[in-house]
């Protein structure tokens, strides 16, 4: 039986049942058929191109580019780097995500100040993508097909994942919710949209493989950073900053789970 959850009541009825039968086979259908007729064209194309430009190009105080940006398998490799963080980088002693190494790049390169970097990281609907938003559409699309490989080898890795286990199952908010609320759970959904199971590894693959994403509803590329945030806006959590180490641990507890998926990004969704 699949599950829904209402805005409105939320706290209240979040397993509220649809009805079953031919009816809901139909529904999920006509999801099915909506998502692919989305996959044609997707405006993410020009974000890609966008953020190649803006990666090989020289800005900033240095007058340099970020080809020389160290994203876990060697300076400059862009190939397949998005597929294989977070991880731990020996010349931070901390663990990464895409985003955080990013802009790590473009203060110790091209000497960017990092309050300015990451002053505005997400566009508003319907408005241009930012530098970080292109830059990282750029680079997961390199990793298009790549196999999921998220790295438990440093014992802070290990550390990072088991932080953003506790912090997935964590309950709080004046919705009592955690992540685990609406994602631990098979069958569920609201409105229109899958709530991916996302402690079992098909759904796990499936969910960090196409993000980030172009958002038909906003106009706009959302990263990582920006779907954890956003979903702490849903439970009504304080606002998760941006790079921050309790988002860093997430997307390790996310993409760990995820192992073994290819990914598929940046992708569409409604």
């Amino acid at each position: 039986m699949t599950r829904v959850l209402g805005t409105g009541a939320l706290a209240a009825a979040l397993l509220a049942p649809l009805a079953g039968g031919a009816q809901e086979n139909q529904t999920l259908k006509e999801i099915e058929r909506y998502r692919e007729m989305l996959q044609d064209g997707n405006p993410a194309e020009l974000m890609v191109a966008k953020g190649e430009d803006l990666w090989k190009m020289k800005r900033g105080p240095k007058n340099a580019s970020l080809e020389a940006c160290d994203l876990g398998i060697g300076p400059g490799v862009v190939k397949g780097a998005y597929a294989q963080l977070p991880r731990w980088f020996a010349d931070t002693g901390e663990v990464m995500d895409f985003e955080s190494r990013l802009v790590h790049c473009m203060v110790t390169l091209q000497g960017f100040e990092r309050d300015k970097v990451i002053a505005k990281p997400f566009s508003g609907a319907g408005q241009s993508a930012t530098d970080l938003e292109s830059l990282t559409a750029y680079v997961v699309e390199e990793s298009r097909g790549v196999t999921i490989a998220i790295p438990q080898r440093h014992a802070k890795e290990v550390a990072s994942f088991q932080r953003g286990e506790k912090m997935f199952f964590f309950r709080g908010g004046p919705y009592d919710f955690s992540c685990a609320s609406c994602h631990a759970i098979d069958g569920q959904r609201i409105r229109l949209q899958e709530l991916p199971n996302l402690t079992k590894k098909e759904p796990a693959q499936r969910a960090f493989a196409t993000w980030p994403a172009y958002r038909v509803s906003q106009g706009a590329l959302r990263t990582m950073q920006w779907r954890l945030n956003d979903c702490f806006r849903q439970q009504r959590f304080p606002e998760l900053k941006y790079t921050s180490q309790a988002s860093i641990d997430l997307i390790t507890f996310l993409g760990v789970n995820a192992n073994g998926g290819k990914m598929d990004s940046p992708a569409i969704k409604r």
